[in-house]
Protein backbone atom coordinates (compact mmCIF):
# COMPACT_ATOMS: atom_id res chain seq x y z
CA UNK A 1 0.00 0.00 0.00
CA UNK A 2 1.12 3.51 -0.73
CA UNK A 3 -0.97 5.19 1.97
CA UNK A 4 -0.91 5.53 5.75
CA UNK A 5 -2.66 2.93 7.87
CA UNK A 6 -4.13 2.42 11.33
CA UNK A 7 -4.43 -1.02 12.93
CA UNK A 8 -7.63 -1.72 14.89
CA UNK A 9 -7.25 -4.67 17.25
CA UNK A 10 -10.57 -6.40 17.80
CA UNK A 11 -11.43 -7.79 21.24
CA UNK A 12 -14.95 -8.82 20.24
CA UNK A 13 -17.06 -5.66 20.39
CA UNK A 14 -20.26 -5.70 18.34
CA UNK A 15 -19.40 -2.24 17.00
CA UNK A 16 -15.73 -2.63 16.09
CA UNK A 17 -16.66 -2.16 12.42
CA UNK A 18 -17.94 1.30 13.30
CA UNK A 19 -14.49 2.31 14.50
CA UNK A 20 -13.10 1.45 11.09
CA UNK A 21 -15.86 3.36 9.33
CA UNK A 22 -15.23 6.48 11.42
CA UNK A 23 -11.47 6.29 10.78
CA UNK A 24 -11.94 5.93 7.04
CA UNK A 25 -14.31 8.88 7.10
CA UNK A 26 -11.29 10.94 8.16
CA UNK A 27 -9.54 9.96 4.92
CA UNK A 28 -7.20 7.43 6.54
CA UNK A 29 -7.01 3.72 5.72
CA UNK A 30 -7.42 1.17 8.52
CA UNK A 31 -7.84 -2.56 8.99
CA UNK A 32 -9.45 -4.66 11.72
CA UNK A 33 -7.62 -7.74 12.99
CA UNK A 34 -8.48 -9.94 15.96
CA UNK A 35 -6.11 -9.83 18.89
CA UNK A 36 -4.97 -13.41 18.09
CA UNK A 37 -3.47 -12.21 14.79
CA UNK A 38 -2.65 -8.63 15.70
CA UNK A 39 1.15 -9.01 15.88
CA UNK A 40 1.36 -10.40 12.33
CA UNK A 41 -1.02 -7.66 11.16
CA UNK A 42 1.18 -5.03 12.80
CA UNK A 43 4.25 -6.20 10.87
CA UNK A 44 2.25 -6.35 7.63
CA UNK A 45 0.61 -2.91 7.94
CA UNK A 46 3.38 -0.96 9.66
CA UNK A 47 0.63 1.23 11.18
CA UNK A 48 1.03 4.85 12.16
CA UNK A 49 -1.28 4.29 15.16
CA UNK A 50 -3.22 1.51 16.92
CA UNK A 51 -6.77 1.44 18.29
CA UNK A 52 -7.81 -1.21 20.82
CA UNK A 53 -11.54 -2.03 20.56
CA UNK A 54 -14.08 -2.82 23.22
CA UNK A 55 -15.09 -6.36 24.04
CA UNK A 56 -17.20 -8.58 26.31
CA UNK A 57 -14.36 -10.05 28.40
CA UNK A 58 -13.24 -8.90 31.85
CA UNK A 59 -9.55 -8.03 32.17
CA UNK A 60 -9.06 -9.62 35.64
CA UNK A 61 -10.33 -12.98 34.36
CA UNK A 62 -7.78 -15.63 33.59
CA UNK A 63 -6.94 -15.93 29.87
CA UNK A 64 -8.72 -12.67 28.99
CA UNK A 65 -7.34 -11.29 25.70
CA UNK A 66 -4.39 -8.92 25.49
CA UNK A 67 -2.77 -6.69 22.90
CA UNK A 68 0.61 -7.89 21.59
CA UNK A 69 3.63 -6.28 23.25
CA UNK A 70 4.77 -4.71 19.99
CA UNK A 71 1.87 -2.24 20.27
CA UNK A 72 3.53 -0.67 23.32
CA UNK A 73 7.17 -1.06 22.28
CA UNK A 74 6.81 0.40 18.79
CA UNK A 75 6.30 4.00 19.90
CA UNK A 76 3.13 4.57 17.86
CA UNK A 77 0.11 6.37 19.40
CA UNK A 78 -2.47 4.06 20.98
CA UNK A 79 -6.16 4.65 21.75
CA UNK A 80 -7.93 2.13 24.00
CA UNK A 81 -11.74 2.03 23.96
CA UNK A 82 -13.66 0.39 26.84
CA UNK A 83 -12.04 -3.06 27.13
CA UNK A 84 -9.15 -1.64 25.12
CA UNK A 85 -8.60 0.97 27.84
CA UNK A 86 -8.68 -1.70 30.54
CA UNK A 87 -6.19 -4.07 28.94
CA UNK A 88 -3.88 -1.18 28.08
CA UNK A 89 -3.90 -0.04 31.72
CA UNK A 90 -3.26 -3.58 32.98
CA UNK A 91 -0.51 -4.30 30.45
CA UNK A 92 1.29 -1.04 31.32
CA UNK A 93 1.38 -1.74 35.06
CA UNK A 94 -1.95 -0.45 36.33
CA UNK A 95 -4.63 -2.34 38.27
CA UNK A 96 -8.05 -3.26 36.89
CA UNK A 97 -10.81 -4.75 39.03
CA UNK A 98 -14.25 -6.15 38.30
CA UNK A 99 -17.31 -6.09 40.51
CA UNK A 100 -17.64 -2.32 40.66
CA UNK A 101 -20.66 -0.37 39.47
CA UNK A 102 -21.45 -1.29 35.88
CA UNK A 103 -22.48 1.40 33.42
CA UNK A 104 -24.29 0.76 30.15
CA UNK A 105 -26.02 3.32 27.97
CA UNK A 106 -26.20 7.10 28.13
CA UNK A 107 -24.02 8.86 30.66
CA UNK A 108 -22.34 12.21 31.22
CA UNK A 109 -18.63 12.87 31.61
CA UNK A 110 -16.92 15.96 33.02
CA UNK A 111 -13.70 17.26 31.48
CA UNK A 112 -11.06 17.70 34.18
CA UNK A 113 -8.03 18.77 32.13
CA UNK A 114 -7.18 19.82 28.60
CA UNK A 115 -6.00 17.24 26.06
CA UNK A 116 -5.41 17.21 22.29
CA UNK A 117 -7.82 14.27 22.17
CA UNK A 118 -10.77 16.63 22.57
CA UNK A 119 -9.12 19.86 21.47
CA UNK A 120 -11.71 22.20 19.86
CA UNK A 121 -14.43 19.73 20.87
CA UNK A 122 -14.85 19.74 24.66
CA UNK A 123 -14.01 22.39 27.25
CA UNK A 124 -12.53 21.92 30.69
CA UNK A 125 -15.06 21.88 33.58
CA UNK A 126 -17.94 21.18 31.19
CA UNK A 127 -20.05 17.99 30.99
CA UNK A 128 -20.91 16.07 27.82
CA UNK A 129 -23.07 13.06 26.88
CA UNK A 130 -21.43 9.76 25.90
CA UNK A 131 -22.40 6.10 25.47
CA UNK A 132 -20.88 3.95 28.23
CA UNK A 133 -20.40 0.19 28.26
CA UNK A 134 -18.20 -1.18 31.02
CA UNK A 135 -18.16 -3.51 34.02
CA UNK A 136 -14.47 -3.30 34.97
CA UNK A 137 -12.78 -0.28 36.52
CA UNK A 138 -9.20 0.96 36.74
CA UNK A 139 -8.31 1.28 40.43
CA UNK A 140 -4.60 2.08 40.04
CA UNK A 141 -3.44 3.97 36.98
CA UNK A 142 -0.25 2.92 35.19
CA UNK A 143 2.78 5.16 35.49
CA UNK A 144 2.75 8.25 33.30
CA UNK A 145 -1.03 8.52 33.00
CA UNK A 146 -3.31 11.22 34.35
CA UNK A 147 -7.09 11.61 34.50
CA UNK A 148 -8.54 14.04 31.98
CA UNK A 149 -12.26 13.18 32.34
CA UNK A 150 -14.53 11.56 34.93
CA UNK A 151 -18.12 10.39 35.28
CA UNK A 152 -20.14 9.61 38.43
CA UNK A 153 -19.44 5.88 37.99
CA UNK A 154 -16.11 6.09 36.17
CA UNK A 155 -13.40 8.07 37.97
CA UNK A 156 -11.06 7.27 35.06
CA UNK A 157 -13.47 7.97 32.18
CA UNK A 158 -10.60 9.28 30.04
CA UNK A 159 -6.95 8.80 30.90
CA UNK A 160 -3.92 10.04 28.97
CA UNK A 161 -0.18 9.67 28.81
CA UNK A 162 0.53 12.68 26.63
CA UNK A 163 4.26 11.99 26.42
CA UNK A 164 3.77 8.56 24.83
CA UNK A 165 0.50 9.50 23.06
CA UNK A 166 -1.47 6.80 24.89
CA UNK A 167 -5.17 7.43 25.55
CA UNK A 168 -7.88 5.34 27.18
CA UNK A 169 -11.61 6.05 27.17
CA UNK A 170 -14.37 4.12 28.91
CA UNK A 171 -17.10 4.99 26.42
CA UNK A 172 -17.72 4.28 22.73
CA UNK A 173 -16.83 7.28 20.52
CA UNK A 174 -17.65 5.32 17.37
CA UNK A 175 -21.43 5.12 17.94
CA UNK A 176 -23.84 7.90 17.06
CA UNK A 177 -25.02 7.95 20.70
CA UNK A 178 -21.77 9.75 21.58
CA UNK A 179 -22.51 13.00 19.71
CA UNK A 180 -18.91 14.23 19.43
CA UNK A 181 -17.27 10.82 19.21
CA UNK A 182 -16.30 11.09 15.54
CA UNK A 183 -14.51 14.37 16.30
CA UNK A 184 -12.48 12.69 19.06
CA UNK A 185 -11.40 9.96 16.66
CA UNK A 186 -10.52 12.61 14.09
CA UNK A 187 -8.36 14.39 16.66
CA UNK A 188 -6.58 11.14 17.51
CA UNK A 189 -5.89 10.41 13.85
CA UNK A 190 -4.82 13.84 12.64
CA UNK A 191 -3.68 15.88 15.67
CA UNK A 192 -2.17 13.19 17.87
CA UNK A 193 -0.94 10.59 15.36
CA UNK A 194 -0.24 13.27 12.74
CA UNK A 195 -1.59 11.13 9.92
CA UNK A 196 -2.47 12.90 6.68
CA UNK A 197 -5.65 12.00 4.79
CA UNK A 198 -4.49 10.04 1.74
CA UNK A 199 -7.24 7.40 1.50
CA UNK A 200 -9.57 8.14 -1.43
CA UNK A 201 -11.57 6.21 -3.99
CA UNK A 202 -9.47 7.70 -6.75
CA UNK A 203 -6.31 6.27 -5.18
CA UNK A 204 -8.03 2.95 -4.46
CA UNK A 205 -9.28 2.70 -8.04
CA UNK A 206 -5.80 3.19 -9.49
CA UNK A 207 -4.27 0.74 -7.02
CA UNK A 208 -6.87 -1.96 -7.71
CA UNK A 209 -6.60 -1.65 -11.48
CA UNK A 210 -2.87 -2.33 -11.16
CA UNK A 211 -3.41 -5.23 -8.76
CA UNK A 212 -6.05 -6.86 -10.98
CA UNK A 213 -3.79 -6.67 -14.03
CA UNK A 214 -0.88 -8.12 -12.08
CA UNK A 215 -3.00 -10.95 -10.66
CA UNK A 216 -4.87 -11.92 -13.83
CA UNK A 217 -2.24 -11.35 -16.50
CA UNK A 218 -3.64 -12.49 -19.84
CA UNK A 219 -6.12 -15.01 -18.40
CA UNK A 220 -9.93 -14.90 -18.43
CA UNK A 221 -12.21 -13.86 -15.56
CA UNK A 222 -15.89 -14.62 -15.03
CA UNK A 223 -18.09 -12.57 -12.72
CA UNK A 224 -21.58 -13.28 -11.44
CA UNK A 225 -23.81 -10.21 -11.76
CA UNK A 226 -26.75 -9.97 -9.39
CA UNK A 227 -28.09 -6.51 -10.19
CA UNK A 228 -26.83 -5.20 -6.85
CA UNK A 229 -24.23 -2.54 -6.18
CA UNK A 230 -21.40 -4.85 -5.09
CA UNK A 231 -21.18 -7.09 -8.15
CA UNK A 232 -21.86 -4.15 -10.49
CA UNK A 233 -18.98 -2.07 -9.13
CA UNK A 234 -16.66 -5.09 -9.09
CA UNK A 235 -17.50 -5.87 -12.73
CA UNK A 236 -16.94 -2.32 -13.98
CA UNK A 237 -13.63 -2.01 -12.08
CA UNK A 238 -12.35 -5.34 -13.41
CA UNK A 239 -13.46 -4.43 -16.95
CA UNK A 240 -11.50 -1.21 -16.69
CA UNK A 241 -8.43 -3.25 -15.77
CA UNK A 242 -8.61 -6.13 -18.26
CA UNK A 243 -11.33 -5.31 -20.81
CA UNK A 244 -12.65 -8.26 -22.84
CA UNK A 245 -10.84 -10.79 -20.67
CA UNK A 246 -13.90 -10.41 -18.41
CA UNK A 247 -17.22 -12.18 -19.04
CA UNK A 248 -20.18 -11.53 -16.74
CA UNK A 249 -22.87 -14.12 -16.08
CA UNK A 250 -26.27 -12.79 -15.02
CA UNK A 251 -28.50 -15.55 -13.63
CA UNK A 252 -32.09 -14.28 -13.73
CA UNK A 253 -34.00 -16.36 -11.18
CA UNK A 254 -37.32 -14.58 -11.56
CA UNK A 255 -37.20 -13.19 -8.03
CA UNK A 256 -36.04 -9.68 -8.89
CA UNK A 257 -37.84 -6.35 -8.78
CA UNK A 258 -39.91 -5.16 -11.72
CA UNK A 259 -37.82 -4.52 -14.87
CA UNK A 260 -34.58 -5.03 -12.94
CA UNK A 261 -33.28 -7.74 -15.27
CA UNK A 262 -33.70 -5.46 -18.30
CA UNK A 263 -31.84 -2.67 -16.48
CA UNK A 264 -28.88 -4.94 -15.71
CA UNK A 265 -28.62 -6.21 -19.26
CA UNK A 266 -29.01 -2.74 -20.73
CA UNK A 267 -26.36 -1.17 -18.51
CA UNK A 268 -23.64 -3.78 -18.84
CA UNK A 269 -24.17 -5.12 -22.33
CA UNK A 270 -25.29 -1.96 -24.11
CA UNK A 271 -23.69 0.89 -22.13
CA UNK A 272 -20.42 -0.57 -20.84
CA UNK A 273 -20.05 -3.09 -23.70
CA UNK A 274 -19.07 -5.78 -21.21
CA UNK A 275 -19.42 -9.36 -22.44
CA UNK A 276 -22.55 -10.60 -20.70
CA UNK A 277 -24.28 -13.97 -20.63
CA UNK A 278 -27.93 -13.56 -19.60
CA UNK A 279 -29.42 -16.80 -18.29
CA UNK A 280 -33.20 -16.63 -17.81
CA UNK A 281 -34.05 -19.55 -15.54
CA UNK A 282 -37.20 -18.25 -13.86
CA UNK A 283 -39.05 -21.51 -14.51
CA UNK A 284 -36.25 -23.58 -12.96
CA UNK A 285 -36.08 -21.52 -9.77
CA UNK A 286 -39.81 -21.01 -9.25
CA UNK A 287 -40.51 -24.65 -10.07
CA UNK A 288 -38.02 -25.78 -7.44
CA UNK A 289 -39.46 -23.39 -4.86
CA UNK A 290 -42.96 -24.78 -5.32
CA UNK A 291 -44.30 -25.84 -1.93
CA UNK A 292 -41.21 -24.75 0.07
CA UNK A 293 -42.27 -22.50 2.97
CA UNK A 294 -39.28 -22.55 5.31
CA UNK A 295 -37.10 -19.45 4.69
CA UNK A 296 -33.80 -21.26 5.20
CA UNK A 297 -34.89 -24.06 2.87
CA UNK A 298 -35.71 -21.43 0.26
CA UNK A 299 -32.29 -19.82 0.68
CA UNK A 300 -30.49 -23.14 0.37
CA UNK A 301 -32.41 -24.12 -2.76
CA UNK A 302 -31.75 -20.77 -4.42
CA UNK A 303 -28.07 -20.92 -3.48
CA UNK A 304 -27.55 -24.48 -4.73
CA UNK A 305 -29.48 -23.87 -7.95
CA UNK A 306 -27.59 -20.66 -8.61
CA UNK A 307 -24.29 -22.50 -8.18
CA UNK A 308 -25.38 -25.26 -10.55
CA UNK A 309 -26.49 -22.77 -13.23
CA UNK A 310 -23.41 -20.58 -12.82
CA UNK A 311 -21.06 -23.56 -12.98
CA UNK A 312 -22.72 -24.81 -16.17
CA UNK A 313 -22.33 -21.40 -17.81
CA UNK A 314 -18.69 -21.16 -16.69
CA UNK A 315 -17.96 -24.45 -18.43
CA UNK A 316 -19.53 -23.13 -21.63
CA UNK A 317 -17.31 -20.05 -21.51
CA UNK A 318 -14.25 -22.20 -20.96
CA UNK A 319 -10.70 -21.26 -20.14
CA UNK A 320 -11.46 -18.89 -17.25
CA UNK A 321 -8.95 -19.26 -14.42
CA UNK A 322 -10.39 -16.52 -12.21
CA UNK A 323 -13.73 -15.94 -10.53
CA UNK A 324 -14.66 -12.37 -9.57
CA UNK A 325 -16.75 -11.77 -6.47
CA UNK A 326 -18.13 -8.65 -4.81
CA UNK A 327 -16.86 -9.64 -1.37
CA UNK A 328 -16.90 -6.66 1.01
CA UNK A 329 -14.79 -5.91 4.08
CA UNK A 330 -17.53 -6.89 6.57
CA UNK A 331 -17.57 -10.36 4.93
CA UNK A 332 -13.81 -10.61 5.42
CA UNK A 333 -14.05 -9.49 9.05
CA UNK A 334 -16.83 -11.97 9.82
CA UNK A 335 -14.95 -14.86 8.19
CA UNK A 336 -12.05 -14.42 10.62
CA UNK A 337 -14.03 -12.97 13.50
CA UNK A 338 -13.08 -12.78 17.16
CA UNK A 339 -15.83 -15.30 17.91
CA UNK A 340 -14.03 -17.98 15.89
CA UNK A 341 -15.84 -17.94 12.59
CA UNK A 342 -14.56 -20.06 9.71
CA UNK A 343 -11.20 -18.96 8.40
CA UNK A 344 -12.21 -19.44 4.78
CA UNK A 345 -15.59 -18.34 3.51
CA UNK A 346 -16.53 -18.11 -0.17
CA UNK A 347 -19.39 -15.68 -0.56
CA UNK A 348 -21.84 -15.93 -3.43
CA UNK A 349 -23.67 -12.78 -4.43
CA UNK A 350 -26.83 -14.39 -3.11
CA UNK A 351 -25.44 -14.62 0.43
CA UNK A 352 -26.80 -18.15 0.65
CA UNK A 353 -23.90 -20.39 -0.28
CA UNK A 354 -20.45 -20.70 -1.76
CA UNK A 355 -19.02 -21.94 -5.02
CA UNK A 356 -17.73 -25.54 -5.02
CA UNK A 357 -14.01 -26.28 -4.86
CA UNK A 358 -14.30 -28.42 -8.00
CA UNK A 359 -14.49 -25.23 -10.06
CA UNK A 360 -10.76 -24.86 -9.27
CA UNK A 361 -10.64 -21.11 -9.85
CA UNK A 362 -8.73 -18.33 -8.14
CA UNK A 363 -10.71 -15.47 -6.65
CA UNK A 364 -10.54 -11.85 -7.75
CA UNK A 365 -12.08 -9.71 -5.00
CA UNK A 366 -11.37 -6.03 -5.71
CA UNK A 367 -13.83 -4.77 -3.07
CA UNK A 368 -12.70 -6.88 -0.13
CA UNK A 369 -11.14 -3.86 1.64
CA UNK A 370 -14.27 -1.67 1.34
CA UNK A 371 -17.41 -1.02 3.35
CA UNK A 372 -20.74 -0.64 1.58
CA UNK A 373 -20.68 3.17 1.56
CA UNK A 374 -17.15 3.06 0.13
CA UNK A 375 -18.33 0.72 -2.64
CA UNK A 376 -20.96 3.28 -3.55
CA UNK A 377 -18.29 6.01 -3.60
CA UNK A 378 -16.13 3.84 -5.86
CA UNK A 379 -19.12 3.28 -8.13
CA UNK A 380 -19.53 7.02 -8.50
CA UNK A 381 -15.80 7.34 -9.16
CA UNK A 382 -16.20 4.77 -11.96
CA UNK A 383 -19.15 6.67 -13.45
CA UNK A 384 -21.92 4.19 -12.65
CA UNK A 385 -25.41 5.77 -12.85
CA UNK A 386 -26.73 7.05 -9.53
CA UNK A 387 -29.82 4.86 -9.94
CA UNK A 388 -27.49 1.87 -9.64
CA UNK A 389 -25.04 3.24 -7.09
CA UNK A 390 -27.69 4.54 -4.69
CA UNK A 391 -29.98 1.54 -4.94
CA UNK A 392 -31.33 0.17 -1.67
CA UNK A 393 -29.92 -3.20 -0.56
CA UNK A 394 -31.81 -6.15 -2.06
CA UNK A 395 -30.32 -9.46 -0.82
CA UNK A 396 -29.91 -12.22 -3.38
CA UNK A 397 -32.89 -14.41 -2.46
CA UNK A 398 -34.94 -11.39 -3.52
CA UNK A 399 -38.69 -11.78 -3.46
CA UNK A 400 -38.35 -15.28 -2.01
CA UNK A 401 -37.78 -13.84 1.47
CA UNK A 402 -40.32 -11.05 0.95
CA UNK A 403 -43.02 -13.61 0.37
CA UNK A 404 -43.18 -15.55 3.65
CA UNK A 405 -44.36 -19.08 2.95
CA UNK A 406 -44.55 -20.75 -0.44
CA UNK A 407 -43.52 -18.76 -3.52
CA UNK A 408 -45.01 -18.83 -7.01
CA UNK A 409 -44.99 -16.59 -10.09
CA UNK A 410 -48.42 -15.10 -9.40
CA UNK A 411 -47.37 -13.94 -5.94
CA UNK A 412 -44.10 -12.54 -7.32
CA UNK A 413 -45.95 -10.55 -9.98
CA UNK A 414 -48.36 -9.10 -7.43
CA UNK A 415 -45.52 -8.13 -5.08
CA UNK A 416 -43.46 -6.62 -7.89
CA UNK A 417 -46.31 -4.27 -8.80
CA UNK A 418 -46.89 -3.22 -5.19
CA UNK A 419 -43.17 -2.70 -4.57
CA UNK A 420 -42.86 -0.56 -7.71
CA UNK A 421 -45.68 1.74 -6.59
CA UNK A 422 -44.20 2.04 -3.10
CA UNK A 423 -40.74 3.02 -4.40
CA UNK A 424 -42.26 5.37 -7.00
CA UNK A 425 -44.04 7.28 -4.24
CA UNK A 426 -40.91 7.36 -2.08
CA UNK A 427 -38.89 8.81 -4.95
CA UNK A 428 -41.66 11.25 -5.86
CA UNK A 429 -41.64 12.51 -2.27
CA UNK A 430 -37.86 12.98 -2.40
CA UNK A 431 -37.29 10.43 0.38
CA UNK A 432 -35.41 7.64 -1.40
CA UNK A 433 -31.90 8.74 -0.41
CA UNK A 434 -33.00 9.49 3.16
CA UNK A 435 -34.22 5.93 3.65
CA UNK A 436 -31.65 3.15 3.94
CA UNK A 437 -33.97 0.37 2.76
CA UNK A 438 -37.64 0.20 1.76
CA UNK A 439 -39.66 -2.63 0.30
CA UNK A 440 -43.07 -4.30 0.20
CA UNK A 441 -43.86 -7.75 1.60
CA UNK A 442 -46.71 -10.06 0.59
CA UNK A 443 -47.93 -11.56 3.85
CA UNK A 444 -49.10 -15.20 3.97
CA UNK A 445 -52.61 -14.22 5.07
CA UNK A 446 -55.79 -13.12 3.34
CA UNK A 447 -58.47 -10.84 4.72
CA UNK A 448 -62.05 -9.96 3.89
CA UNK A 449 -62.44 -6.44 2.56
CA UNK A 450 -64.97 -4.28 0.79
CA UNK A 451 -64.06 -2.64 -2.50
CA UNK A 452 -66.88 -0.58 -3.94
CA UNK A 453 -70.05 -2.59 -3.50
CA UNK A 454 -68.40 -6.01 -3.37
CA UNK A 455 -66.67 -8.06 -0.73
CA UNK A 456 -63.17 -9.29 -1.48
CA UNK A 457 -60.95 -11.96 -0.01
CA UNK A 458 -57.37 -11.08 -0.94
CA UNK A 459 -53.77 -10.65 0.19
CA UNK A 460 -52.32 -8.27 2.75
CA UNK A 461 -49.30 -6.19 1.72
CA UNK A 462 -46.89 -4.91 4.36
CA UNK A 463 -44.64 -1.90 3.76
CA UNK A 464 -41.30 -1.48 5.46
CA UNK A 465 -38.85 1.44 5.52
CA UNK A 466 -35.88 1.90 7.81
CA UNK A 467 -33.15 4.43 8.37
CA UNK A 468 -29.63 3.38 9.28
CA UNK A 469 -26.31 5.13 9.77
CA UNK A 470 -24.14 2.04 9.83
CA UNK A 471 -26.19 -0.81 8.37
CA UNK A 472 -25.98 -2.63 11.71
CA UNK A 473 -28.96 -1.14 13.51
CA UNK A 474 -32.14 0.31 12.06
CA UNK A 475 -35.09 2.44 13.02
CA UNK A 476 -38.41 2.95 11.26
CA UNK A 477 -38.82 5.84 8.88
CA UNK A 478 -41.62 8.06 10.29
CA UNK A 479 -43.80 8.55 7.23
CA UNK A 480 -46.61 11.06 7.45
CA UNK A 481 -50.08 9.57 7.49
CA UNK A 482 -50.96 11.29 4.21
CA UNK A 483 -48.04 9.56 2.47
CA UNK A 484 -49.02 6.11 3.74
CA UNK A 485 -52.62 6.73 2.78
CA UNK A 486 -51.58 7.72 -0.76
CA UNK A 487 -49.41 4.61 -1.19
CA UNK A 488 -52.06 2.29 0.20
CA UNK A 489 -54.73 3.76 -2.06
CA UNK A 490 -52.59 3.34 -5.15
CA UNK A 491 -51.64 -0.26 -4.31
CA UNK A 492 -55.24 -1.31 -3.63
CA UNK A 493 -56.54 0.43 -6.75
CA UNK A 494 -53.78 -0.62 -9.14
CA UNK A 495 -52.69 -4.08 -7.98
CA UNK A 496 -55.16 -6.91 -8.36
CA UNK A 497 -54.78 -9.41 -5.53
CA UNK A 498 -54.26 -6.99 -2.62
CA UNK A 499 -57.08 -5.54 -0.55
CA UNK A 500 -55.25 -4.36 2.56
CA UNK A 501 -51.99 -2.49 3.21
CA UNK A 502 -50.21 -2.22 6.58
CA UNK A 503 -47.02 -0.45 7.66
CA UNK A 504 -44.39 -2.31 9.69
CA UNK A 505 -43.40 -0.17 12.67
CA UNK A 506 -40.75 -2.58 13.95
CA UNK A 507 -37.22 -1.31 14.63
CA UNK A 508 -34.29 -3.70 14.45
CA UNK A 509 -31.47 -4.23 16.95
CA UNK A 510 -27.92 -5.00 15.74
CA UNK A 511 -28.04 -7.64 13.03
CA UNK A 512 -29.59 -8.11 9.63
CA UNK A 513 -32.08 -5.49 8.45
CA UNK A 514 -33.73 -7.46 5.67
CA UNK A 515 -37.16 -9.08 6.08
CA UNK A 516 -36.53 -12.61 7.33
Amino acid sequence: MNYNAILIIDFGSQVTQLIARRIRETGVYCEIHSYQHAEAAFHKLNPKAVILSGGPASVPDAHSPRAPDIVFTSGVPVLGICYGQMTMAAQLGGTVESGHHREFGRAGITIEAASPLFDDVWMVSQSYPVWMSHGDRITVMPSGFSVVATSPNAPFAIIADEARHYYGIMFHPEVVHTPDGAKLLQNFVHKIAGITADWSMSAYRAEMVGKIRAQVGSDKVICGLSGGVDSAVAAVLIHEAIGDQLTCVFVDHGLMRLDEADEVVGLFRDHYKIKLVHVNDEALFLGGLDGIADPEAKRKFIGKTFIDVFEAEAKKIGGAKFLAQGTLYPDVIESVSFSGGPSVTIKSHHNVGGLPERMNMQLVEPLRELFKDEVRALGRELGLPEAFVGRHPFPGPGLAIRIPGAVDKAKCDVLRQADKIYLEEIRSAGLYDTIWQAFAVLLPVKTVGVMGDARTYDNVCALRAVTSVDGMTADIYPFEAAFLSRVATRIINEVRGINRVVYDYTSKPPGTIEWE
